[in-house]
């Protein structure tokens, strides 16, 4: 049975993702320089911009493509009992993509989603739409795995990041970084502290990279070994210098994940903080805050983010996770203790 902490602890993930997302939505695209000259630091919610290219004049609070996969890949997950169908998730993307667009909304699918979503509607099959995604699509979306899924044994867990991400992202990179996340949320939701979720995130990612159609520069456990090891003992400041220039902020994999992991061992004490500060950097900031999020989320439960900025995205969205919460988890608590996805 679910115990109040890991109950908690699954809405810190869930929460912490949108939260994250909702504070990187008006700076999202802008780089740092931009970004700290328009807005300052960031300190909490911000209107988007009317000169923002992705989410221009959306109010404070507002959610992204980050958060809304998210729900679509717990959605899925549930209706599945744990598995997810590759024809049914195409379909689903294809559907909220017109969904965005009908609203007037430029928030839509990235390049390796869309490239992979027009493959599959030209006849590629789902497992050969996917093998050019190396962005960091699946990544971002992925933190409902974590929350449904144990960590160990780690087979079981990455048989269900490759569901969340063959239709997008089968390469080495897009299924290691996915593992990753997924692992860190997950390690989270089962008790464990930030060093202990981001030791995990390094070693999902190693397991991880063994499947997917094989990419160059994919080793991303060594990049995020090397990642948390550079910003170790530097000033604030310092280590978001480093970042910014010796990471990046792209949508790359090998970027917006690896920065997400370096600002989580970063500020690990203070998730709030920590999303702040991603939210700021510049480049992918609303997928780099979400990750952020729902990591350290997922390792300090639902206090880790002020009552007060849950409550606005959860009202301006009209977003309430906890239903997808308690459905995730109880995928969790059905798993046989030696398996992997039933």
């Amino acid at each position: 049975m679910t115990s109040a902490d890991t109950r908690d602890r699954a809405l810190g993930a869930l929460y912490g993702l949108a939260v994250g997302d909702a504070l990187g939505m008006p700076t999202q695209s802008f780089g740092r320089a931009d970004i700290a000259r328009r807005f300052g630091p960031i300190e909490g919610f911000e209107d988007g911009p009317a000169d923002q290219p992705i989410a221009p004049g959306l109010p404070a609070g507002t959610i992204t493509d980050d958060t809304e996969q998210a729900v679509l890949v717990a959605e899925l997950l549930i209706e599945g009992c744990g598995r997810i169908d590759a024809h049914r998730f195409a379909e689903r993307l294809t559907a909220w993509e017109r969904g965005m667009a009908a609203k007037g909304s430029a928030d839509l699918l990235g390049p390796s989603t869309k490239r992979a979503i027009d493959a599959i509607a030209a006849g590629t099959p789902p497992e050969e739409a996917g093998r050019s995604g190396t962005t960091n699509g699946a990544a971002m979306r992925v933190a409902p795995v974590g929350v449904a899924t144990p960590c160990e044994p780690i087979d079981g867990l990455i048989a269900r990041v490759r569901d969340a991400g063959l239709v997008t992202h089968n390469t080495t990179l897009g299924t290691a970084s996915a593992a990753a996340v997924a692992a860190a949320v997950s390690t989270g939701v089962a008790g464990g502290g930030p060093a202990a979720a981001l030791d995990a995130a390094e070693r999902a990612a190693e397991a991880g990279a063994r499947y997917g159609h094989p990419v160059a520069d994919d080793d991303i456990a060594a990049r995020i070994r090397h990642a948390r090891a550079d910003v170790a003992g530097r000033s604030e400041a310092d280590a978001l210098d480093h970042v910014h220039a010796a990471i990046g902020t792209g949508v790359a994999s090998q970027e917006s994940v690896v920065a997400a992991f370096a600002l989580a061992e970063l500020r690990a004490d203070d998730p709030w903080a920590a999303v702040r500060l991603a939210a700021g950097i510049g480049g992918d900031t609303d997928t780099i805050a979400a990750i952020v999020g729902a990591v350290l989320g997922a390792c300090h439960g639902t206090a880790a983010f002020p009552a007060d900025a849950v409550a606005t995205v959860r009202r301006v969205n009209d977003l309430d996770l906890r239903p997808l919460a308690d459905a995730l988890l109880a995928l969790r608590d059905a798993l046989p203790d030696a398996g992997g996805a039933p």
